[in-house]
């Protein structure tokens, strides 16, 4: 482990070192013969995770945030945490949060503002506690601001905790903060990979590269083209089309990578830290162009200053402030574009050097910064695996969605009675929005980082012969379990007004599932789905509509054909003879079908009118989409 930086509180863990700061990478011996999983950087505080999941912290302790009363300079255990097996940590600027691997969240240090979640009015809490109202929700990642807390759940909720005083939690208001997690209700069904936050700013970036952001925005550390703080979380619309893998956010900037390799900064640049050359403030998001032409694969933002990994040298670039020796250029000057840190950087994939060199020479397996303080977790040239590459998603850090090795699990167990473990994973996902529509994406071309209201992002195609796999007779249990949480959960809590493009995929995927087409589940599923869509605004039906052209012919007709035996379905019932009790509800039904098939014929009528009379064209043929019976 290198580290560089302010050193004045122990935050480097380098032990009672004499220098306030460190301006070059130094070795940090406590991590030799160690494995490490993950950093945290606060303020004046870090946090180490080790791979056997246990915790050790270094820095100030003011407010309790290392959770031990041990030595504060070089890394100590946190035994509070002992019985846990941690996954993920992260910092604020006095608060502390761990995450376990059942998806449970311990929090400590500072909770003046209510970042702990842990709904008490004590000023520190110094000793690691479960956020017991999270205790129902399986969270997959958190992160912390200077003085709030957001996690994400694996059904896709992000939760969000603490100050508000910049509208930080994204709840809708600026002002009070709260001490226990709120779900932001306005991203319900979006599809969620990250979530990321600054000093007090927030943002959640999806499957897709939509990136949406909420709280302070002073100097345009949004992206949003102005000033003014939001309380509601906003689409940064400039980003859509970037393909943006990966964000995270300084005190008051915020760097994005994207699936190229390309980095985009904006917000404050007082210190050089957007890399643009200038100390300009950017409301928008701009390319790194001093960056360009190298592919990166790591970022990462202190308070002040942004890390670049570059894996095809295997260097370091750093900029912005630099007082702090934070940016490792053996210097305290700030840079205002990308500087090499100093060290014997060696590529994974460079030829080892012969055993003399091999000393000297460093492997970047992962970047870390915050604070004012930095670090490279590095091997040894002759036993390295490739750099850790944050372009790609672990899909255990983000919504669960439907994939086949997931239904060969649920298959591997179905045949009896499903164990409680597997009834539960099939109902978190089919009862989420945000799980069915990070489903089935698309990743020929085009593919999923190209969804727009024209496009829909998803492959219909997978989505049928993954249901089709998942529903079959041999399995009546998985079959029930699907169809009862789609009728009692996902159904019944679909919006009229989706907060966004991609939380619209599942009315394409689902009407794929053979649960619809069984007439058993015509009255329980198929009817309000259709009641669902013919509720939707006349905004997000008209993206439904584009997306419904674009589908292949037989995925619409199929959905036509499947509305038309409802419909028959439908009158046969009221022929054969229903209580009088219940005609007003069957009508209510067949109006219903009928209204939804008007809408489909409308939108196939829109994309491809009435071919001209024979007559006039006596060779042409209509569109497959066209079916002059409809």
């Amino acid at each position: 482990m290198l580290c560089w930086g302010n050193a004045s509180y122990g935050q480097l863990g380098l032990g009672g070192i004499d220098e306030e700061i460190v301006v070059e990478p130094r070795r940090c011996e406590f991590f030799n013969g160690k494995v490490l999983r993950d950093v945290g950087c606060g303020r004046r505080h870090t946090v180490f995770l080790l791979g056997d999941g246990t915790v050790y912290t270094c820095g100030c302790n003011d407010l309790g945030q290392l959770g031990h009363e041990k030595a504060r300079k070089k890394p100590e255990q946190v035994v509070a945490l002992d019985a846990q097996n941690i996954v993920a940590v992260s910092c604020g600027e006095a608060h502390t949060l761990a995450l376990n691997d059942k998806g449970q969240v311990f929090a400590w240090g500072q909770a003046s503002d209510g970042q702990l979640g842990l709904g008490n009015i004590e000023e520190c809490i110094r000793v690691p506690r479960n956020i017991k109202s999270l205790s129902e929700v399986h969270i997959v990642q958190v992160t912390c601001g200077y003085l709030h807390s957001l996690a994400l759940s694996k059904r896709g909720q992000i939760f969000s905790w603490g100050q508000n005083k910049y509208g930080q939690l994204g709840l809708g208001l600026e002002g009070p903060g709260v001490s226990t997690p709120q779900v932001i209700q306005s991203l319900l069904g979006i599809p969620f990979a990250q979530i990321s936050a600054g000093g007090a700013h927030s943002f959640g970036l999806t499957l897709s590269g939509a990136v949406f952001g909420w709280g302070r925005n002073k100097f345009g550390q949004l992206g949003l083209n102005d000033n003014k703080d939001r309380c509601f979380p906003s689409l940064l619309k400039t980003l859509r089309s970037q393909r943006v893998v990966y964000i995270c956010c300084g005190e008051d900037h915020t760097a994005a990578l994207t699936k190229e390799g390309g980095v985009f900064t904006f917000g404050a640049g007082g210190y050089g830290q957007l890399g643009h050359n200038t100390t300009n403030h950017e409301v928008n998001p701009r390319k790194v162009f001093e960056l360009m032409g190298n592919v990166v694969t790591q970022i990462v933002c202190g308070r002040q200053h942004t890390l670049a990994f570059i894996p095809s040298s295997g260097k370091i670039d750093s900029f912005g402030l630099g007082g702090n020796g934070q940016l490792g250029t053996r210097s305290t000057c700030n840079r205002k574009s990308p500087a090499p840190v100093k060290g014997l950087w060696k590529a994974h994939n460079d030829p080892t050097p012969i055993e003399a060199e091999i000393e000297q020479l460093y492997c970047v397996k992962r970047i870390y910064a915050g604070g004012d303080q930095s670090f490279a977790h590095c091997q040894c040239p002759q036993n390295v695996s490739p750099p850790d590459d944050l372009r790609r998603h672990n899909c255990d850090q983000h919504v669960l969605t439907l994939k086949d090795d997931l239904i060969q699990k649920w298959l591997s167990h179905g045949h009896g009675r499903l164990l409680p473990e597997m009834t539960d994973e099939i109902d978190l996902v089919f009862s989420s929005a945000s799980c069915l529509n990070g489903s089935f994406l698309s990743s020929s071309h085009p593919d999923h980082y190209c969804t727009s209201s024209k496009c829909s992002g998803v492959d219909a195609n997978m989505a049928r012969v993954l249901f089709h796999r998942l529903i079959q007779p041999d399995y009546p249990h998985i079959s029930q379990q699907v169809a009862a949480s789609l009728e009692k959960n996902l159904i019944p809590n679909l919006s009229s007004s989706p907060p966004d493009i991609e939380a619209l995929r599942l009315y394409l995927t689902l009407p794929q599932c053979p649960l619809f087409s069984n007439p058993n589940t015509y009255i329980t599923l198929a009817i309000p789905f259709a009641k669902a869509v013919i509720s939707l605004k006349d905004a997000p039906l008209k993206v439904l509509g584009n997306w419904w052209s674009q589908i292949e012919p037989a995925v619409f007709q199929g959905l036509v054909e499947l509305y038309k035996e409802v419909v028959v379905y439908l009158l046969r019932m009221q022929k054969v003879g229903i209580p009088p009790s219940e005609h007003r509800i069957f009508t209510c039904f067949l109006s219903t079908c009928l209204k939804f098939l008007d809408i489909l014929h409308s939108f196939n009528r829109l994309q491809h009118p009435s071919p001209p009379t024979p007559a006039t064209l006596p060779h042409t043929t209509p569109h497959p989409h066209h079916d002059p019976e409809r």
